[in-house]
């Protein structure tokens, strides 16, 4: 393997900061650029098309003014009621509609350049025809085809609608109808006829060439249903992009987006007009918008290679002025290498590298002596790390097997007592169920070898606790144990179960057993815990104590510690189930009291939710 010099490492690794400082900035600085530069031309062609859309909707409105003013006309709504063959009333009529037209059209200047025609057709199928500033009458009609287009074009709802069409096939595409059904003149409910105003599409047009869209820029307008109602001459439609356009307006009424479009990538910002439900769309090449990106992007190159040279170059020095001073130190430190514990001649240096040559030396002189004591208190170290391991580990655990041995010396002094009573006083049963429910409880709880313990084997512990418990009272009192019969075989610890009821009967019950009484046992499974629940309705805790025996659990502080800790002195109590099952599983888990003055308490048993089987 090739060895690779200091110098060499040094260039190789500033090389590789410096290219990836450069790289990093340089990638950064132009992701955001251009992001910035996108987000703001997408804005920029969206207020455009805002512009544009606004201007167009007025634009309509105007004709949709000038419809109106058709519509609500005495003589249209008269017109539309005159027989078919009723030629006297048909010119009457036709006259003062001419008359009207020609008024409302003047007045206003723009709509005289714009208009294309405006024609009022009844049902009957007589119509009046204005072309520009000329009246074409039509004694016959409109044609068939036409009458029909119409009909079925039109809303029967009354509302404006724009069409696509014209009534002269040479001005098919462009021109642009906004049509409408009304009423004959007595207001019936059936409409009588049509009011419609052809307006030309290229002056339209000129609203939107005055928004600046790039050399290669253009607006076109779609149909509702997708098809061109307005395309720049000197661009082919693309049906297939038209297509595309459709389905991106299908969620939403505003979209922007990239699509090819007469061979060369396109933005397209598209916007639906919510009067005339047209889709307008403007539309710019991405090379064109993307031009100042373009060149970020040259410049990033340009100025990020000049400053990669300089870099390199200043690198290359640096090393160089760093490493000769390392090269001599290296070679008077080769006889030390051989086992020499020799000094180095001392350079007349103040720098740091001067004073890396004395601390060397220094170095060499005392290395030798510290090596022994290092060695010696290390040996010492671990001789005390064992001894302090070994009276812990005899610590924990004479106080498992003194808190596995304690039982309450009253209960027992009382059992015993009761016994004695039933043995003097009558032969019975009760004796014999007495003592071997003792026995049990005894033999349970003297067992020091550890044995796997479960949930049935606690209840059986408390079985026999209560049949004791129930010749001492003289009364039944059956615990209420709603323990889904698949967690009977999990682990616990013995002797924490008995003591929880014991402490029950002893502080929650102090004032008797009454008829409402209850002492409920439950467990379930929990984010890993397992957790046993004894609760009660008798007296609770009392809020001082409660807060005292909290404070105890979390200070892990035995009973015995504290004489005025809830009453719950001597024996196995609360304090020793908590301390036992930390002792087994960890101090994550233990015992947990919640209580309500006058309405009893819940004390909860934490311990792991064991997969496998555990020796306990």
């Amino acid at each position: 393997m090739k060895k690779r010099t200091l110098s060499g490492q040094m260039y190789v690794y500033f090389s590789i900061i410096i290219v990836l400082s450069l790289a990093t900035l340089g990638i950064v600085s132009y992701l955001q650029s251009s992001r910035a530069l996108d987000r703001q031309v997408e804005q920029y062609m969206e207020q455009m098309i805002e512009s544009a859309a606004y201007q167009t909707d007025i634009y309509l409105q105007t004709y949709e003014l000038l419809n109106n003013a058709f519509s609500s006309n005495p003589d249209v709504r008269a017109f539309f009621d005159i027989g078919r063959n009723d030629s006297y009333e048909y010119y009457y009529y036709s006259e003062r509609i001419k008359k009207f037209a020609s008024q409302s059209v003047q007045s206003i200047v723009t709509l005289y350049k714009q208009l294309n025609s405006i024609y009022v057709v009844g049902l009957q199928g007589r119509a009046v025809i204005y072309d520009n500033q000329n009246f074409l009458i039509q004694e016959t009609g409109l044609s068939d085809r036409t009458y029909q287009m119409l009909m079925q074009s039109i809303p029967s709802d009354g509302s404006i609608v724009l069409l696509d069409m014209s009534i002269r096939p040479e001005d098919q595409g462009t021109v642009v109808t906004l049509a409408r059904k009304v009423r004959g003149a007595a207001y019936e409910p059936e409409f009588k006829g049509i009011v419609a105003i052809e307006f030309k599409l290229q002056e339209l047009a000129k609203i939107w060439d005055r928004v600046n869209i790039g050399k290669d820029g253009y607006f076109f307008i779609m149909h509702d249903k997708g098809s061109p109602i307005y395309h720049p001459p000197f661009v082919t439609p693309d049906e297939s992009v038209l297509g595309a356009i459709s389905r991106h307006l299908a969620d939403s009424a505003d979209k922007v987006f990239v699509e090819p479009y007469n061979g060369e990538q396109r933005m397209f910002v598209a916007r639906k007009s919510d009067y005339s439900k047209w889709t307008l769309v403007v539309s710019m090449p991405v090379k064109e918008l993307r031009k100042p990106i373009s060149t970020i992007r040259s410049t990033t190159l340009l100025v990020g290679m000049i400053t990669l040279l300089l870099a390199l170059f200043l690198a290359f020095r640096f090393g160089q002025s760093m490493l000769a001073p390392i090269r001599e130190l290296k070679e008077s430190m080769r006889e030390t290498e051989k086992g020499n514990w020799q000094h180095i001649e001392e350079i007349d240096r103040t720098d740091e590298l001067g004073g890396l040559i004395h601390s060397y030396n220094l170095m060499v002189t005392r290395l030798s002596e510290m090596i022994d004591k290092v060695y010696a208190a290390e040996l010492q170290q671990q001789k005390d790390a064992l001894q302090i391991q070994e009276s812990e580990l005899e610590r924990h655990r004479a106080e498992f097997q003194a808190l596995q041995l304690q039982i309450n010396p009253h209960f027992l002094y009382n059992t015993l007592e009761t016994i004695n009573c039933y043995a003097i006083v009558q032969d019975s049963h009760e004796i014999t169920e007495m003592v071997e429910a003792m026995a049990f409880m005894l033999r349970y709880s003297i067992q020091t070898n550890l044995e796997e313990i479960t949930v049935a084997n606690e209840l059986n512990h408390v079985r026999n606790y209560m049949i004791i418990l129930q010749h001492r009272i003289d009364r039944e009192f059956e615990i209420e144990v709603v323990i889904s019969p698949s967690l009977l075989l999990e682990k616990m610890v013995r002797l924490t179960l008995q003591p929880v009821v014991e402490n029950i009967f002893q502080h929650a019950f102090g004032n008797g057993i009454e008829p409402h009484h209850f002492i409920r046992i439950d467990a379930r499974k929990e984010n890993g815990y397992f957790l046993v629940t004894v609760e009660d309705n008798g007296a609770g805790i009392p809020p001082e104590q409660l807060s005292k025996l909290q404070e105890q659990l979390s200070l892990n502080r035995l009973s015995e510690d504290q004489p005025n800790s809830g009453g719950r002195r001597g024996g196995i109590g609360l304090m020793n189930v908590h301390r036992r099952i930390q002792m087994v599983f960890g101090e994550q888990y233990g015992l947990q009291v919640e209580s309500e003055w006058g309405k009893g308490s819940r004390f909860i048993l934490t311990m792991p939710d064991l997969p496998d089987k555990m020796q306990i």
